[in-house]
């Protein structure tokens, strides 16, 4: 078994998107501006949580308290060693703010045992923790014991820091004013490892950085994670076979991997790992922050967004920009996801206009909402332009219906078409046309999949070339009626704008494509056809009989351009996206055994639809 060290510049910057800020800040330099402390803060259990802060050199007023907890290290550690940057942009780092880092608990210099994503505890007794009692505890801290600060704390953080600023809101304490969570988790069934029960293969080497615990605090990474032998992934993971396959990287010390494989359905452990449906009377001012074309985290943002407006009467708002995880944190010039360019100097814009007016607002100003922020600020990816709406989703849209006629074509009634299509676990349909080795696949999101609809296995439905302009908003559902010869199936719902044959390059599309006739995915997700009843219980298809499978799509904000066409493609397999369906039924996918991975022919009917909505713009 081979296993390699990545250095942790390049994981973390992976991980996060450490933030390249809008301007060059090399006039800057945070050691000329800022003091620095490391301290080790006591949490009500008597563990220590490793603690770095930035204070302003400049005593002559207070200032508020930006703080971030991550899993992935507050380094550089030394007194001496400081950060290049620091705070959530450069705006607020030069105005000035008492910037924290703190080790999330069981992490790197901080003590204790790390659970990944720690279970709220609603009612706490005594020494009982979780991490809205760390984030209590350290906000208890910090106000009263950094000099020259105001009372008020705001937290943020992209991806998992970005959970533990969702989870900040748990925490009760009346300092805490404000709280941004970007790209953040919102349960690990839906996010990142898993879609709609389907287990995101791709993220299995990332198993290894959150499995292993540390035996004390530690400034050096203490996992090592699995080598591939190859650049191709696709090959790697067909050869590997069965996820059983797979025990050998992973052993019993690897916590993740063996949680992964003893909760396949959305059990107990999982639902109470979920911080979704904590988001009660919510009191801090929220301002959530996510990539139209994120590839882990798209669930997270919009639900906690929802889960909030529904149960709470605080000032939220909603920012959806067209990133891929973490892109809002750096600025390029261009912004562009893979192939597609989708204008320049976006990131600065929500740094400078939209990040900082919010923030300031409740940690230096009124704190009484006047951001002059609209509720739901979304960039619409076919435009090309922001659009600002009172509420979310647009009420102002109307609802609409499209079902998979005859002839590849998308219609406004129900046919009694019948598609079928032999789906093979053995030559699965790859999430891309690409042949790579990537930790967490990204440029996929906006990919183009014309090598995916010229195959066999993949079903295709469009609109006649739009004679005029058709703007999607909000949420998208695909109602599938369907059946197979097997007993399980997944099912892939793609949502794609086909551009027309005269459409230019950018700067940023591969030289072996053109975006002549480019097929841009705008949306997808899957359904593990067993979890289509509920994903507490799986239960299998009955061979050959019609059965229904609704499948959720994350919301969009994209226009559909006159000359454009709105296409629908179905499949069956996404690989290496997600696993290998054995197609036929097993209590526990991850002990899938060889002889139970079998060819399958599938039929999707006429009378499924695709519903979303559309706006007038």
């Amino acid at each position: 078994m081979k296993l390699y060290r990545f250095s942790l510049l390049i994981v973390f910057a992976w991980l996060i998107n450490i933030p390249v800020h809008a301007q060059d800040t090399l006039e800057f330099e945070v050691s000329e501006h800022y003091t620095k402390q490391e301290v080790d803060i006591p949490m009500r259990d008597g563990v220590k949580l490793h603690t770095t802060i930035y204070t302003p050199k400049d005593t002559s007023k207070e200032y508020p308290i930006l703080m971030q907890r991550t899993p992935y290290s507050s380094r550089p550690y030394g007194k001496d060693q400081f950060r290049s940057k620091i705070g959530p942009n450069e705006f607020l780092m030069k105005q000035g703010n008492i910037i924290v880092y703190q080790d999330v608990r069981g992490r790197w210099m901080s003590e204790g045992k790390y659970d990944n994503m720690r279970a709220f505890i609603p009612n706490k007794k005594g020494d009982e923790i979780d991490e809205a009692s760390d984030t209590y505890d350290t906000i208890e801290w910090l106000v009263n014991n950094v000099e020259n600060n105001n009372g008020r704390v705001g937290t943020w953080g992209i991806s998992y820091p970005g959970f533990y600023s969702t989870y900040s809101l748990l925490s009760g304490h009346p300092a805490l004013k404000a709280a941004s969570p970007q790209a953040s988790i919102g349960d690990f069934f839906f996010d990142d490892f898993h879609h709609n029960g389907a287990y995101l293969l791709s993220y299995w080497r990332v198993t290894a950085l959150f499995g292993y615990q540390k035996d004390a605090p530690t400034t050096e990474s203490w996992y090592e994670f699995p080598d591939l032998g190859t650049e191709d992934q696709y090959q790697f993971f067909l050869d590997a076979g069965p996820l059983s396959n797979l025990d050998e990287y992973y052993k019993e010390d690897n916590e993740f991997w063996q949680q992964l494989k003893e909760h396949p359905n959305y059990d107990e452990f999982w639902q109470s790992r979920g911080i979704v449906q904590h988001m009660k009377d919510i009191k801090p001012a929220v301002m959530i922050v996510g990539g139209l074309f994120d590839a882990e985290d798209l669930y997270g943002p919009f639900n906690i967004y929802k889960s909030i407006e529904e149960t709470s009467d605080n000032y939220n708002t909603l920012v959806f920009g067209p990133w891929s995880h973490g892109d809002w944190a750096r600025e390029t010039g261009r912004q562009a996801v893979g192939n597609v360019y989708f204008g320049d100097s976006i990131s600065t814009h929500f740094q400078r206009d939209v990040e900082t007016k919010f923030f300031n607002q409740f940690l230096k100003g009124e704190a009484n909402g006047e951001t002059g922020l609209p509720e739901a600020h979304i960039y619409d990816t076919g435009l090309r332009k922001w659009d600002s709406f009172s509420e979310w989703p647009p009420k102002a849209a109307e609802p609409k219906t499209l079902y998979l006629g005859d002839h590849q074509k998308l219609t406004e009634a129900p046919t009694d078409n019948q598609e079928t299509f032999i789906s093979d676990p053995e030559k699965p349909v790859s999430y891309n046309n690409e042949i790579k080795t990537v930790f967490t696949p990204r440029e996929y999101m906006t990919g183009d999949q014309r090598f995916a609809g010229r195959r066999p296995d993949v079903l295709v439905f469009e609109t006649e070339v739009l004679e005029e302009d058709m703007s999607l908003a909000g949420p998208i559902e695909a109602l599938l009626e369907v059946a197979t010869t097997g007993t399980a199936a997944d099912w892939v719902v793609k949502i794609i704008d086909v551009y027309p044959p005269d459409a230019e390059n950018y700067e940023e599309t591969q030289p072996h494509l053109h975006m002549s006739n480019y097929h841009m995915m705008v949306r997808s997700e899957v359904m593990r056809g067993r979890f289509r009843n509920g994903f507490e219980k799986p239960e299998p298809f009955e061979p050959n009989k019609k059965t229904s499978v609704n499948i959720k799509l994350q919301d969009v904000n994209h226009t559909f351009k006159k000359g454009h066409k709105l296409q629908i493609q179905i499949q069956s397999t996404w690989f290496p996206l997600i696993d290998r369906n054995p197609q036929t039924f097993v209590p526990n996918i991850f002990e899938a055994e060889e002889e139970d991975f079998q060819r399958q022919t599938h039929t999707v009917y006429g009378d499924s639809a695709i519903k979303f909505s559309v706006i007038k713009k």
